[in-house]
């Protein structure tokens, strides 16, 4: 295997052991499909698939409803892959590494850079996994849940690892869905249409609004008028404005000093 390979990090499997209901199914397709997860495995379903039912719940995600295989059994399923986690919301009496949500994903890819073909189990609806099922993986998840309420069902605890997946993976740190109006968007303030104030505009900004001020009698006295006015501008610098801010207020100011004025030619 190439360096290149390794160094790939290949989404893991999920593997829905004995799902019950096919919309449970069809709403894990479309979990795995908001993050990028492609490859579905279903050991012994208690329906037949595939199920008009469950291509219905998922709502469009038919990248991966056609990447689904039916497996007889969980060793059929699992035969292809090197590291196996199981998912579990409950101590087991089995000396296995417990990973949370997001360091297994970091694990899954540590192990897919090797060169390992990773896969997550899922257990029924019900009951979750057995102890037969657990005995087949290298480590288990554990969510960190309401201990008093650890209640998660199949779609919610495929959604949960796909997020920790694709946080990870999701290099050029872009946010929900790029359109072609918007484009892709990131975390923080995003100033594409502006740009942060000078120094110059803010300073012409406090010129403006404390020439404003002193008309309109805002100051009491001049010797308080000092420490009012940095109060003034520390407020505006931690606001951080950008210059399409500076301009909006100096509009504002200088709207509401044209009324003041108007007010003041009145006989």
């Amino acid at each position: 295997m190439s360096k290149t390979q390794t160094q790939q990090s290949i989404p893991p499997s999920i593997i829905l052991v004995e799902p019950q209901l096919p919309e449970n199914i069809g709403m894990v397709a479309r979990a795995m499909g908001n993050f990028a997860l492609t490859d579905l495995r279903l050991v012994a379903p208690r329906q037949p698939w595939p199920s008009e039912a469950g291509i219905k719940a998922a709502s469009g995600a038919d990248f991966v409803l056609e990447n689904i295989t039916v497996f007889a059994r969980l060793e059929e399923a699992i035969a292809d892959l090197h590291y196996l986690m199981a998912t579990t919301a409950r101590q087991r009496d089995m000396v296995k590494p417990v990973f949370s949500p997001r360091n297994a994903v970091r694990e899954i890819q540590t192990q897919s850079q090797k060169g390992a073909r990773c896969g997550i189990l899922f257990g029924r609806e019900s009951v979750g996994l057995t102890n037969d099922d657990i005995v087949l993986a290298d480590s288990l998840i554990t969510a960190p849940v309401n201990p008093a309420f650890a209640s998660l069902n199949l779609a919610q605890s495929v959604l949960l690892m796909g997020y920790e997946w694709y946080t990870l993976n999701n290099h050029d740190g872009t946010l929900g869905r790029a359109t072609a109006f918007d484009g892709p968007v990131r975390e923080g303030l995003d100033l594409t249409h502006t740009r942060p104030a000078s120094r110059r505009e803010l300073l012409l900004l406090f010129e403006h609004l404390e020439s404003e001020l002193e008309a309109s009698g805002y100051f009491p006295t001049p010797e308080t008028r000092p420490n009012m006015v940095k109060t003034i501008r520390n407020i505006i610098h931690r606001m951080q404005p950008t210059e399409q801010d500076v301009r909006t207020l100096r509009g504002v100011i200088a709207a509401l000093s044209r009324k003041r004025r108007s007010r003041q030619k009145l006989p």
